[in-house]
């Protein structure tokens, strides 16, 4: 290994020391109390070291909402193998609500939390690529479903974002606890009993 690759792996290494540190931190104490000063102090190393791999928190927390998205990946990688797009769209739902309840912070940050499309603002990034991926995923298979019968008169971007707003919806009341608040009869499951309403619905169409 000559000296440059050497110097680039362990560059790497330490930028994802960062990320890890930042990461725990963030699950531990919450995005708004994670500064710049705890995660270096959590890996050992100067607030000038994280300086040098990131401009500042905006840019840790995008690159963290990124690695999110690769996680919510992981989670949909299994729906790909179903051939049926309306199997693979209620599925897809499912698993969304999945990964949101058992990751959050993540969905938090990937979703609500400002810090991350500001970065990309102040980059003059032409488009958010991990959310379009996302969305695509969930537009292909609508237009699948189209292909075959299933949603007839509907316009196809605009469904897919009623979809994906409806199930993203559902997170946040449940994330931010606001399910708890309104006195349902079964707070603990109306987040199922809400999308298997939906389900119910699409079925028909």
């Amino acid at each position: 290994m000559s000296t440059a690759e050497r110097k680039a792996r362990e560059k790497e290494a330490l930028k994802m020391l960062i990320l890890k540190g930042a990461k725990k931190l963030f699950l531990e104490r919450g995005i708004e109390q994670t500064t710049i000063r705890n995660i270096a102090d959590e890996i050992d190393y100067s607030v000038g070291t994280v300086y040098v791999y990131f401009k500042d928190k905006n840019a840790i927390l995008h690159d963290l909402h990124s690695i999110g998205f690769q996680e919510l990946g992981g989670y949909f990688t299994e729906l790909f193998a179903i051939k049926d797009p309306m199997e693979r769209l209620r599925k897809m739902g499912f698993t969304y609500l999945k990964f949101a309840m058992e990751n959050s912070e993540m969905y938090d940050l990937m979703f609500i939390v400002k810090a991350p499309m500001e970065f990309i603002e102040s980059t003059e990034k032409e488009a958010w690529n991990e959310g379009a991926d996302t969305f695509g995923a969930l537009k292909k298979t609508v237009e699948e479903c189209m292909n075959e019968g299933h949603f007839e008169g509907h316009s196809l971007e605009a469904l897919s974002f009623m979809i994906w707003s409806l199930v993203h919806g559902m997170c946040c009341l449940e994330i931010r606890q606001r399910t708890k608040g309104v006195k349902f009869s079964n707070p603990d499951t109306i987040l199922s009993e809400g999308y298997n309403e939906y389900l119910k619905i699409i079925k028909k169409l």
